[in-house]
């Protein structure tokens, strides 16, 4: 492919059986690079162990049992994420999501109200996400009816929001914090400790619309929660490489890993993604053994048994 970027041998080595949780393959609303069977596919030609299908406006359980069936050496994973097309903070779409075999629970993503607020504030020069332009469409149509809020004006979690965890708990699927301010975070983070979720993801946490300080990264890992690092995020511009492995140092190797929100067509195969940031690690002095830690090791624990269903 044209948007191919060079690979080391190395850094293909050190990845395979990588896992990567923040994959958005086709069909989908928008035009992706390749579609589930062709990433599964992608992934078995490289080593890969699975990914995880994320669609922002519907689940992928179904998707992620037919890419299972046609290549069972791959680990596909589907999820949901709780924005308006799928009624915001709601359980029982959680519940019927699991039922379907789903490991990953995404929090509001281009419905959050942190994200609205924040649509068009992107750096000269840094392209927005592919969902920008579609999500003013649906404005100016009027198909969009306001923002999902998780907690009330005076930052207390919202009765749905804590239904919604507590199904997360009870069925052992991964929540993922989307993106969700600082704020709605640690209230959704805490809460969810106390409700016993078992897994947590603080998505890509250096993204603009997120921009969670060290200091709170810090705070997030001693909580138990995972620091999700993706290549889009640094790929595109948005956060300095050198920063984010600095950041990864500093919180503690264990309490991070690398997944790539790749699936855009401008962007390089999917399946180079994790290699791509290994490539990048070892530029940045990490060792082979803690580059496949990120990479491996760490998604792995996270996937491995994640939802009740499958």
């Amino acid at each position: 492919m044209s948007n191919s970027l060079p690979i080391s041998q190395r850094a293909r080595d050190v990845v395979k059986g990588g896992f990567d949780l923040h994959v958005h393959s086709g069909p989908d609303v928008m035009k992706r690079i390749g579609s589930d069977l062709q990433i599964a596919r992608a992934f078995e030609a490289q080593g890969l162990g699975g990914y995880v299908i994320k669609h922002h406006y519907s689940e992928t359980g179904g998707r992620a049992a037919l890419a299972r069936e046609a290549v069972p050496a791959v680990k596909t994973m589907g999820s949901i994420t709780l924005n308006a097309a799928v009624g915001g903070m709601n359980a029982l779409a959680v519940e019927m999501a699991s039922r379907d075999g789903i490991s990953v629970v995404w929090f509001p993503t281009v419905d959050a109200e942190n994200e609205a607020k924040q649509l068009h504030e992107y750096a000269p020069g840094v392209p927005p996400p592919q969902w920008v332009r579609l999500q003013n469409e649906l404005k100016e149509e009027g198909l969009l009816k306001g923002t999902i809020s998780v907690v009330d004006a005076d930052g207390r979690l919202l009765p749905d929001t804590v239904e919604v965890i507590k199904n997360i708990a009870k069925n052992d699927l991964i929540l993922a914090t989307g993106h969700l301010g600082r704020d709605e975070i640690f209230a959704v983070v805490d809460e969810a400790v106390a409700q016993g979720v078992k897994r947590i993801v603080i998505t890509h946490p250096e993204f603009p619309t997120q921009d969670i300080s060290l200091d709170d990264q810090r705070l997030l890992a001693e909580r138990g929660a995972m620091l999700e690092r993706c290549f889009v995020t640094y790929h595109s511009g948005k956060y300095p490489w050198q920063q984010m492995f600095e950041n990864v140092r500093e919180t503690g190797i264990e309490n991070s890993f690398f997944s790539t929100d790749l699936g855009q067509p401008k962007n390089p195969p999917v399946e180079d993604g994790l290699a791509l940031m290994a490539d990048k690690a070892f530029e940045g002095g990490f060792t082979d053994d803690e580059v496949h830690q990120l990479c491996v090791v760490n998604p792995a624990r996270l996937a491995e048994g994640a939802g009740k269903y499958v």
